[in-house]
């Protein structure tokens, strides 16, 4: 025969519904999201890597002046590789943004075509999706050029420009205002020939077995190249960031989405504590006698732990199921936002189901377990009783007789459900913290953004960039290519001070290496006043991110070499917008054998218009050190947003499922009070006004504490997450913001108990009479 406990749980579900509803809602919506983001990041890191193989992306890619012979070829493929055309001209187009075309590649760095059809006439073309998207361009329409009209016909991903950067020495890619395109080999004829840049792309016979060696097979054949043609530019893969940045870049926000699963299991913890022990003590009598009918403490644990476990086991499988469908697309949209990634495939992602079925059931196993195997220790007579405290009961604290009867209800109320409102607090304080986090991020980049214009190093900051040709090939044309980037590089700009630089690494360590820029500048230098004659300074950004003060000792590396080299901090010097080391410039020359004449750059207040444009490696000016927080603008806006209503659904869950345990913890009162003629106005007074004195004590109480987690949670999401360094910076109106959403958001969940107050029956004052 069945056990008859069986028969129960059918009518317990129904009896607490309000309560299993809204643990199953905040189940699947935290599943759900986090199971759609592993998901999503699993399969698209998985279809980039393959990528490399499916699209055939090149090893390295050089540019010459001239077409390269037929002999040249052969002569180049001799260093056992194979050799690509991969010709490309840039023009401006009437968005005033820069398109580079490209013929359609059909044997190396395939295209993959994410919508619409490639281009087949001359006056078509198939553009970047990314670029398409920020620019709000769709196939079917048109752009112009020079005059002449182009008609997009699909939208691709250019497997070698996952990340749109125009030129490879840029701090950060552009999706905005630069893009690229593929069109017929009868159209890219049409465009100006004298733009062409005669580039090569080449890939190994036999890839190198790591980036060690693929540096030094690189080395060598950068020098074989050279000594066939004058090399303009030379790039292998390693180097390449339209290639690597965004498999770097990728994974690198799941840490904060587990830590995000974490707080809300916690959380969950903390409720499922507090609603286990208001399911005991309502059903007191009830257990009591079962208990005294012979049933064992084991079977009742089996029991009340059935319904909990199923509602989290359905919670976690829908939840799966809308992240591998709905919410997967939603967090892959925001990886499609920020990379030209092409079409992937759902893969099963076995640790996705780990963290997001597997731990939040044993989780509530466990908890389950441990208060209900702690809670049915009393005995029978005492669950009859509803003794269910196993102490003697302590005489109640004393409250002054002058203060109103209203008053003192409500100090007896909060004093009698200090252990749920300490739930709340805790509730409260991890919801406010995501919340905290999204309001945060978009405050912090614009801060930066001022931040960065306010403390400028020079207005322009020109990097010169010597010709390849110039460390390649014989001796004759090394001489040439020098003397020519001598002269194309000298300047009349009254504005212009030279400066030398040189890259470094810091130290592997927990987190991944940094290039760290030491700058060379004059003693008596116009725009970094410092003295560095017995030692460094650096940037205000280096000390920060790696908590450097004055005095320290700091190493760095060579990067691919065991050279190191020590500096002593002599000072910070306040500028946020690089990661980097200023010293004098003829010791930097010295340290690094650079010779006593050389310079490597120009600090200007104007623009310096005299120099050869193909000896300018890049120009650092602040739309070039704030492209890092306008992407992550970019990139990271939809996710906040997520974050945001994600936090304020915690927050309302939460706050409606503890003050419900609330009400019905006090049903028998609330009665009372009604027999006493008291309306439901005044009880509402009475419980809803205790309930809101707390939440708001609560939400001032949790700001200071959450201002302490954000600092380390930050930092430790930038060391993590990004290349550089943003400081903290919290606008006091994110207070007041947070303290609104969550008034307007308890009002809500206050409307609800106030309605459950209103069905709560005068004769419940008659059961469980002591």
């Amino acid at each position: 025969m069945k056990s008859p406990l069986r028969k129960r749980l059918p009518r317990e579900l129904k009896g607490e519904l309000g309560k299993y509803l809204v643990v199953f809602l905040l189940m699947v919506a935290t599943i759900g999201f986090v199971s759609g983001f592993l998901v999503a990041d699993g399969s698209m890191l998985k279809a980039y890597n393959e990528g490399f193989a499916k699209y055939n992306i090149e090893n390295g890619n050089f540019r010459v002046k001239e077409k390269i012979y037929q002999a040249q070829k052969e002569e180049i493929e001799k260093n056992d590789i194979k050799l690509y055309e991969n010709y490309y001209i840039e023009q401006t187009m009437s968005n005033k943004s820069t398109i580079r075309f490209f013929k359609n590649r059909k044997q190396v760095n395939k295209v993959c075509l994410m919508k619409g059809s490639l281009p087949k006439k001359a006056d078509e073309m198939a553009i970047d999706r990314m670029y398409a998207d920020n620019n709000k361009l769709a196939v079917g329409d048109t752009m112009k050029s020079k005059g002449k009209i182009w008609k997009i016909t699909g939208l691709v991903a250019l497997s070698d420009y996952s990340c749109l950067f125009q030129n490879n020495s840029d701090t950060m890619f552009d999706a905005v205002k630069f893009g690229v395109a593929i069109v017929t080999d009868k159209g890219f004829q049409t465009l100006d020939k004298k733009a062409c840049q005669y580039n090569y792309s080449w890939t190994y016979n036999k890839e190198p077995e790591n980036e060690k060696s693929e540096k030094e097979v690189a080395e060598d054949l950068m020098e074989n190249i050279g000594k066939e043609v004058t090399l303009e530019s030379f790039v292998p893969r390693y180097q390449n960031q339209a290639i690597n940045f965004t498999g770097e870049d990728m994974g690198s926000d799941r840490a904060m989405i587990i830590v995000l699963l974490y707080m809300v299991i916690v959380i969950m913890a903390f409720v499922f504590g507090v609603t286990i022990s208001n399911t005991i003590r309502n059903e007191a009598a009830v257990i009591g006698t079962l208990r005294a009918s012979g049933y064992t403490r084991k079977e009742l644990i089996h029991h009340y732990m059935v319904l909990p476990i199923c509602v989290t086991l359905a919670g976690a499988l829908i939840g799966n199921i809308l992240g591998y469908t709905v919410l997967k697309n939603v967090c892959a949209g925001m990886y499609y936002g920020s990379y030209s990634l092409p079409t992937y495939v759902t893969v099963w992602n076995g640790e996705a189901f780990l963290l997001t079925t597997v731990v939040p059931v044993l989780i509530m196993l466990l908890i389950n377990y441990m208060v209900l195997h702690h809670k049915l220790k009393l005995s029978p007579l005492q669950f009859l009783r509803r003794d269910l405290s196993g102490k003697k009961k302590k005489k109640a604290m004393y409250l002054s007789p002058k203060t109103s009867i209203f008053h003192r209800f409500r100090l007896r109320i909060i004093f009698q459900n200090k252990s749920n409102y300490l739930v709340l607090f805790t509730g409260i304080l991890f919801a406010n913290l995501l919340l905290f986090f999204g309001l945060l991020l978009p405050s912090v980049l614009s801060h930066y953004q001022v931040e960065i214009q306010n403390g400028l190093l020079a207005k322009y900051q020109y990097l010169l960039e010597a010709p390849v040709s110039a460390a390649s090939g014989n001796e004759l044309d090394r001489l040439i290519s020098m003397l020519e980037f001598s002269a194309g590089t000298k300047t009349d700009n009254p504005d212009a001070e030279e400066f030398s630089a040189y890259s470094l690494d810091t130290l592997p360590g927990k987190y991944k290496t940094e290039e760290i820029m030491l700058y060379g500048v004059d003693p008596d230098s116009d725009y970094v006043k410092v003295d560095t004659k017995d030692g460094v300074y650096i940037s205000s950004a280096y000390a920060d991110k790696f908590q450097i003060k004055k005095g320290d000792m700091i190493k760095l590396k060579e990067k691919y070499e065991k050279d190191t080299y020590s500096f002593k901090v002599k000072g910070i010097y306040q500028y946020s917008g690089a990661l980097c080391v200023f010293m004098d410039q003829q010791k930097l020359n010295k340290t690094f054998d650079l010779g006593t004449d050389y310079y490597s750059g120009y600090f200007s207040k104007t623009k310096i218009t005299d120099i050869d444009e193909k000896y300018i490696g890049s120009v650092i000016d602040l739309s070039a050190l704030t492209k890092v927080s306008r992407q992550l603008d970019v990139s990271m806006g939809n996710m906040m947003g997520l974050v945001n209503g994600f936090a304020v659904a915690i927050f309302l869950v939460l706050i409606y499922l503890l003050s419900k345990i609330i009400i019905e913890k006090n049903a028998q009162s609330i009665s009372m009070a009604k027999i006493l003629g008291y309306t439901d106005g005044e009880i509402g007074r009475l419980y809803i006004l205790s309930t809101s004195i707390v939440v708001i004590l609560c939400l001032l109480f949790s700001f200071p504490i959450e201002e302490t987690f954000m600092k380390i949670i930050f930092r430790e999401m930038m060391l993590a997450s990004i290349s550089g360094w943003i400081t903290l910076w919290i606008d006091p109106k994110i207070y007041v913001e947070m303290f609104v959403i969550g008034a307007v958001t308890y009002a809500v969940v206050a409307a609800l108990e106030y309605r459950k107050i209103q069905k709560v029956p005068m004769d419940e004052a008659l059961k469980n009479v002591e």
